[in-house]
């Protein structure tokens, strides 16, 4: 699926399937606050759409996702190299779905966040 917030920021979802996904970014210099590290709204990109990507395949064909709200912790700072997310499905209901992504810098575990997705019809109009 085309994700162009993704290719703005060089988030590339490497797996996804039914609950699951993940998804990472080579940290570059326009990821950095001021203080160099990485900033947490690049962290929590990471696992919002880490959490879209692992609910979006249990979908059926007419249906759509969207967040409601997402928790994040923060552990430690990133100021370089690789960071990836790892996202599972925790529960699906009818309606909402929640879901738990971890992101790593190498084997270190930087932040965990947890969140809930409505579930909702396709519009008809053709809108996504």
């Amino acid at each position: 699926m085309h994700h162009p917030y993704a290719e703005l920021i060089g988030l590339v979802v490497e797996d996804q399937g039914d609950g699951h996904s993940a998804c990472s970014l080579q940290v570059a210099e326009h990821h950095l606050n001021p203080h160099r590290v990485v900033h947490g709204a690049v962290i929590f990109a990471l696992a919002d759409t880490g959490m879209g990507a692992a609910l979006y395949p249990t979908l059926a064909a007419e249906e759509r996702c969207a967040t409601i709200d997402v928790k994040i912790n923060y552990f430690k700072p990133v100021a370089s190299g690789l960071v990836s997310c790892k996202t599972a499905l925790v529960n699906k209901g009818r309606t909402v779905a929640h879901l738990e992504s971890k992101v790593y810098s190498g084997e270190t575990l930087v932040a965990q966040a947890s969140g809930n997705y409505a579930i909702f019809p396709a519009r008809k109009d053709g809108q996504k």
